[in-house]
C-alpha cells in the first residue's frame, strides 16, 4: 500500500506500506520500531501554535493538529502508547526545512528544523538520519516494512538522490 501525505497529515501503521510526501519549508519526522516493524511519518508546517508560551489547544479545547510539530509528536505518542510501546524504542529520521524563498523575515524552515530536533531528543527517540535545510524541495519515501527512507532533493539548481536507510 502507498500513502501520500499532504501538509499537516500523519500516518502510523505497519505492514507493506510506503509513505510519501513532498517537502519544502515543512519538516517530516519518520519514526520506526525496528523489532515490531511499525512506525509512521508526519508532515508539519509550523513548529507550534503556542501563544505566549501557552498552547492554545490545551487552553481552548482544540483537537491536536498535525500542521504543528509539537502536536504531531503528541499524535505519534498516542499511536505509540496504543501499540504498547515507548518512544525510546523508536528510531527517528528528520527531513525538510528547505528555504524556498530568499529574503523572508520569519525563518520558518529554521524553526521547523529546531523543533524537530528538540522533539526527537525530548522524547528519547534515537535519531538515525537527517537531511535538513538548504535551498530547495524534497521528495521523500519511507518504507514501514524496513524503516528505510529514500529522498530526492532539488536544491541549488541540482537534483540529488539520498539513501537515508539506516
Amino acid at each position: 500500500m502507498e500513502v501520500f501525505l499532504q501538509p499537516g497529515e500523519l500516518y502510523f501503521g505497519d505492514g507493506r506500506t510506503r509513505v510519501r510526501t513532498l517537502l519544502g519549508s515543512c519538516v517530516a519526522i519518520a519514526v520506526w520500531h525496528p523489532r515490531l516493524r511499525i512506525g509512521g511519518l508526519c508532515h508539519y508546517m509550523l513548529p507550534s501554535r503556542a501563544i505566549g508560551g501557552r498552547w492554545r489547544g490545551r487552553d481552548h479545547g482544540h483537537a491536536l493538529d498535525g500542521r504543528y510539530g509539537d502536536e504531531a509528536m503528541l499524535l505519534f505518542l498516542r499511536h505509540m502508547q496504543a501499540a504498547g510501546t515507548s518512544p525510546k524504542e523508536y528510531d527517528a529520521k528528520l527531513f525538510g526545512g528547505g528555504r524556498m524563498f530568499d529574503g523572508t523575515v520569519a525563518d520558518i524552515p529554521y524553526k521547523n528544523v529546531v523543533i524537530g530536533r528538540e522533539l526527537v531528543a525530548q522524547h528519547g527517540l534515537r535519531l538515525r538520519a537527517e537531511h535538513l535545510g538548504g535551498s530547495g524541495h524534497r521528495n521523500l519515501q519511507f518504507e514501514l516494512w524496513s524503516g528505510d527512507a529514500y529522498l530526492r532533493f532539488w536544491g541549488q539548481d541540482a537534483e540529488q538522490r539520498v539513501d537515508a536507510a539506516r
